[in-house]
């Protein structure tokens, strides 16, 4: 794949995580950057927890370019950096740094993917509303970057706990700065569950419920809450289909899942880093076909 050879002019661009080594990112960068003929490389790194500060030191040290965050380190990576986007700050957590000069700017490109990834679909969902399972990172990401293009209003149901405490907080910030109106709501709370479906324009499963290997898993009751109309969507791309999704597609309803939302959250962090575009139709036909 890579026509350069790594010398000591090649820039450094990577992931932080734990665990990372499943990841596709470097697959996804290290193929756009031979694209464009750009002396970048991208690599992996599984970071334990009490070692997140002094990789981070490395990477300043060393004068990387870039890097993105997963699990567990999106959240301490807001606090780590010298300045935040608009959408880091609503969601309080940051999966793509840009350094300039030992200066750090966070975003949270994950929201944006997901945004994206709706449109690449051929849905329209600005304007509507939109119903939404899960408190984690995934849902503060997509209620944040949903509110800041125009969704009217969202509604959450999550189960309460250290993540529906986390969400709320985003949810507050995000009420405070934009129009959209965003509400949350238990998960036993079905009556509201069914009233909140009838009146949204897609819903989406942010939460991890249903990914490999507890696959039977799922958030919606029965598919009595569908109907054809409804967009269905989830974050989970393995397995490709969700017990969720089989629901949404046996009630008729178009639905996708998260792997084109992984797609364009490192399109978008390509593009910080590089000022160039990610070839997605090239990514998309060689690692996600």
């Amino acid at each position: 794949m890579r026509e350069l050879p790594i010398t000591g002019y090649t820039g450094l661009t990577c992931l932080l995580g734990h665990p990372a080594k499943h990841s596709i990112s470097p697959a996804m960068h290290n193929e756009a950057f031979h694209y464009h003929g750009l002396d970048y490389v991208y690599l992996a790194f599984d970071v334990e927890e009490d070692r997140f500060e002094q990789a981070v030191d490395g990477l300043i040290a060393m004068n990387a370019r870039g890097w993105n965050c997963t699990m567990p380190f999106k959240r301490a990576m807001c606090e780590r950096v010298d300045v935040l986007s608009e959408e880091a700050r609503l969601t309080g957590s940051v999966n793509t740094v840009v350094q300039e000069k030992g200066v750090l700017t966070g975003y949270n490109t994950d929201g944006k993917g997901y945004m994206r990834a709706v449109k690449d679909a051929g849905y329209q969902i600005i304007g509507g509303k939109m119903t939404l399972f899960g408190a984690g990172g995934a849902a503060a990401s997509i209620i944040a970057q949903a509110a800041l293009d125009g969704v009217r209003g969202i509604d959450l149901f999550a189960r309460p706990g250290a993540s529906w405490d986390a969400v709320s907080q985003v949810v507050s910030r995000v009420n405070e700065s934009t129009d959209c109106r965003i509400c949350m709501y238990e998960l036993r709370d079905t009556d509201q569950m069914r009233k909140s479906i009838e009146d949204s324009a897609i819903l989406v499963n942010a939460s991890s419920v249903g990914m490999s290997p507890r696959e039977d898993g799922c958030l919606l009751p029965d598919a009595s809450y569908l109907r054809p109309e409804l967009i269905v969507s989830d974050v989970i791309y393995n397995p490709r289909e969700t017990r969720f999704l089989k629901m949404a597609k046996e009630a008729g309803c178009p639905a996708f899942n998260g792997l084109y939302m992984l797609l364009y959250q490192g399109a978008y962090a390509f593009s910080l880093w590089t000022g160039k575009e990610m070839p997605v139709e090239l990514i998309k036909e060689k690692y996600f076909r």
